[in-house]
């Protein structure tokens, strides 16, 4: 609901208030009773018309310049004399101006009585300045709420796309390197390698800009780039890959598994030392599930590239876009790193 349907929806619920309390005299009726009469309706219209006159001044005076500002005593002092100037004119305009229902002529008060009459209908008011106030202040938390999921989702969307900008180049330059490398091999397969680089690349870029992408466009992804990786690996570099031969359409959020698979490759294979990479993802019982198990060669901290935007980055992405519907672990176990990441790909 947009800000200007919420003010007219507000101003409904106002409108159909009044209009109940107002045509309440008109539709209560009974055989022994007859239908109100005009004299009697414009003596029943100042009430609820005294209450109005009493409901908007908070609602659109008081409270704002007052009671949000933290003035109780000036809020307080001034819907006493609102009230008591409100009582007071209903009260001269019943006894000397509007007619009386002659077999109903107006009592003679004591001045104990009168008092209680002033008190009494002080207390209704009172009551009205109460729901004012309870309205006023309703409507203010909610507007200040939806200011602040709307700032919240701003924030949101800006920070997903930083960290997806900051995946892009070192995506690029990682690859390029793996080009390169293949160029001084095998010619042919470097031309493959472009294309397929090209193909990649408009994901990266174009697909990746969306919310979510199918789950068969994001394997695919990582199929083409697992195959790229794999062509520059030594002979005693072991790679086991699963992958789903058919995913799902399921939408998912894009790139989230990539930064995994990058950390596998770059830290996972040793020059001279035996190697090994294990890359299984499956849909499993409603959930999606990336187990990445690689043995354990650390780079030096001069060593950047290839850094992607690290386990912490992908942790917040997590947070902000599967809140309550993750795990994600990770960490060095026996010489073997180990990452599982398990998303709930429904909500409830």
């Amino acid at each position: 609901m947009t800000a200007a349907q919420s003010k007219y929806s507000g101003w409904l619920v106002h409108i159909t208030a009044w209009a109940v309390i107002f045509g309440m005299p008109l539709f209560v009726t009974s055989p022994d009773r007859p239908p109100i009469s005009g004299p009697q309706y414009l003596h029943f219209l100042l009430v609820p018309l005294s209450f109005m006159v009493v409901f908007y001044t908070n609602y659109f005076l008081l409270i704002e310049r007052n009671l949000f500002s933290r003035q109780l005593g000036r809020f307080l002092g001034g819907n006493v004399l609102l009230i008591a100037a409100v009582i007071i004119i209903l009260h001269l305009l019943f006894r000397y101006i509007l007619p009386y229902d002659p077999a109903h002529p107006p009592l003679e008060r004591s001045w104990q009585d009168s008092v209680r009459f002033f008190v009494g209908n002080a207390v209704l008011y009172l009551l009205v300045v109460g729901a004012s106030v309870a309205i006023r202040m309703t409507g203010g938390w909610y507007k200040a709420e939806t200011a602040r999921q709307q700032l919240e989702h701003s924030r949101t969307q800006a920070e997903l796309q930083n960290l997806k900008s900051q995946l892009n180049p070192h995506f690029l330059f990682n690859t390029l390197n793996n080009i390169y490398s293949l160029i001084q091999i095998d010619s042919n397969r470097a031309q493959q390698a472009v294309h397929d680089l090209s193909r990649m690349l408009r994901y990266v870029l174009y697909d990746s800009s969306q919310p979510t992408v199918p789950l068969r466009s994001e394997i695919e992804f990582l199929r083409d780039y697992i195959e790229l990786m794999r062509i520059r690996l030594p002979h005693h570099v072991k790679l086991f890959v699963s992958l789903p031969e058919d995913p799902e359409s399921t939408p998912v959020a894009p790139l989230l598994f990539i930064s995994l698979v990058e950390n596998a490759f770059k830290h996972g294979v040793s020059n001279d030392k035996p190697s090994f990479i294990v890359i299984d993802i499956r849909e499993e019982g409603g959930q999606l599930i990336c187990r990445i198990k690689n043995s354990c060669f650390p780079k030096a901290a001069s060593d950047r590239s290839g850094s992607g935007i690290g386990l912490r980055n992908l942790s917040k992405r997590l947070e902000m876009i599967y809140p309550g519907r993750h795990t994600f672990e990770y960490g060095e176990q026996e010489n073997t790193y180990v990452a599982l990441l398990c998303i709930k790909l429904h909500e409830g």
